[in-house]
């Protein structure tokens, strides 16, 4: 991956992503999570790989709105638990490394300066709907579902659930979601504000085309203050709240509690 001398766009072929497939075509810059043996799962290099795409979009005057979407089936299911089991667990100082790119990965998304479009063509799950709620608007096939399972494989959703659910979906709705561990159906999602829109799939580009290029319209640097006085109780939220998890969850890695669900959780995906 080429690193710039000065802060200038490049062809998305001279970064040399590997995890993510990264296109512009102005006004729109499109960022797909590319690992869908995995169902999108995201490990280290991917979210090395996220936050520089959407640094080299921040700093594209000719990009006024970025999408963010997944490839096949899934939109995201969040951390890759056999890489990170393989490379974390027991293992605080690592976590804390891995956690630190995860969050430069959200802050980078949502401190870029234009518009984001969660284009979620499959299931969110975990920190998969993290990186959605980070976006600005959200259309969501109407044929998939959300679900955080943190509390099942020893991990406190606190890269974004724990901090925006409440403001998105309401205090009763967020215990729900993060307590229960329940599926939320794109429909229920809708309705409770967790995304925009549901919609067929036949429909999903139609909305994402429709709302990039009401958002190209309007004035860069306006849109840009607008978004960053929109984002005020998200970021007071998170800021308050995601240096103390960082290190709350590297050393719950040290924790007989979270070792074991993670390592059944491994031991389940094994074959016969």
């Amino acid at each position: 991956m080429n690193e710039p001398t000065h802060p200038r766009p490049l062809d998305p072929a001279e970064l040399g992503f590997e995890t993510i497939v990264y296109e512009k075509a102005p006004p729109r810059a499109t960022i797909r999570l590319d690992r869908p043996d995995v169902l999108n799962a995201f490990d280290f290099k991917m979210l090395r790989e996220i936050a520089r795409a959407c640094e080299d979009a921040s700093w594209d005057d000719e990009v006024r709105v970025v999408v963010l979407t997944g490839t096949g089936r899934a939109f995201c299911v969040g951390a890759d638990l056999r890489t990170w089991g393989e490379d974390l667990l027991g293992n605080s100082s690592e976590y804390w490394k891995w956690f630190g790119a995860f969050k430069d990965a959200h802050d980078r998304l949502r401190e870029i300066g234009k518009p984001t479009i969660a284009r979620v063509n499959g299931i969110a799950v975990g920190g998969g709907n993290e990186l959605q709620m980070a976006c600005d608007l959200s259309v969501m096939v109407d044929s998939a579902f959300i679900r955080h399972v943190g509390l099942q494989h020893g991990s406190v959703p606190a890269g974004g659930a724990t901090q925006w659910l409440q403001l998105m979906v309401g205090d009763r709705r967020a215990r729900e979601i993060v307590f229960l561990c329940d599926e939320i159906p794109a429909k229920q999602a809708e309705e409770w504000g967790l995304v925009n829109r549901a919609v067929p799939e036949d429909e999903l580009d139609a909305v994402v085309d429709e709302w990039a290029s009401k958002l190209a319209a309007k004035l860069p640097q306006t849109t840009r203050y607008a978004k960053h006085q929109l984002n005020v109780w998200r970021d007071f939220a998170w800021h308050q709240t995601v240096g103390h998890a960082r290190d709350w969850l590297a050393m719950s890695m040290l924790g007989e509690e979270a070792q074991g669900a993670v390592r059944a959780f491994l031991e389940r995906g094994k074959p016969e």
